[in-house]
């Protein structure tokens, strides 16, 4: 059954397809990429997920939160580069926010518009930080203080590697 399945399939692919896997491939299960990729999405997934059911409040919603805390009368700019999400996300965030009574902006000077959380944000913040502070406890459970920090200084060096190549990219494509 599952080869007639198949040969059905295959009448419908057009001669040019390419059905085989190809021979030069990256090693999925080595790729490290990847592997940090499939992680963090894991990770977001798993704190989006208890965010929601617990607070009504997403992960970029846990973001700001998180920024305004450590940095208050941060304007949505400041906390965009804080975070390095884009700039739209962050004012949806931040509406969210304002509809919640979370979080305030003032006016300030030249038109400027510093964000501070309100005592229920600051409340709200120390309600979601340990479903967030869990996601650093998987990362990190099995290695010793060392490796912590070792990891640490890597993943800060591979970030600033990230940012200068897209520097240099941006500049060479006149963008």
């Amino acid at each position: 059954m599952q080869g007639e399945i198949e040969q059905r399939t295959r009448a419908h692919i057009p001669p040019q397809a390419v059905t085989d896997p190809l021979v030069d491939t990256i090693d999925p299960e080595n790729f490290t990429p990847r592997l940090l990729s499939l992680l963090s999405n894991a990770l977001v997934w798993r704190e989006s997920h208890e965010l929601r059911r617990r607070f009504k409040l997403g992960t970029n919603d846990w973001r700001v939160i998180s920024a305004l805390a450590i940095r208050p009368g941060a304007s949505a700019t400041d906390v965009s580069d804080f975070l390095g999400l884009n700039k739209a996300v962050v004012s949806k965030s931040v509406n969210t926010l304002l509809d919640r009574d979370l979080v305030l902006l003032i006016d300030g000077p030249r038109g400027s518009r510093p964000m501070y959380l309100t005592q229920a944000g600051a409340e709200m913040h120390h309600a979601m930080l340990p479903i967030s502070m869990r996601g650093q406890e998987i990362i990190l459970g099995d290695l010793s203080a060392n490796d912590v920090e070792r990891l640490n200084r890597l993943l800060r060096r591979m970030l600033e590697k990230t940012r200068e190549l897209q520097t240099l990219e941006s500049e060479s494509f006149g963008r």
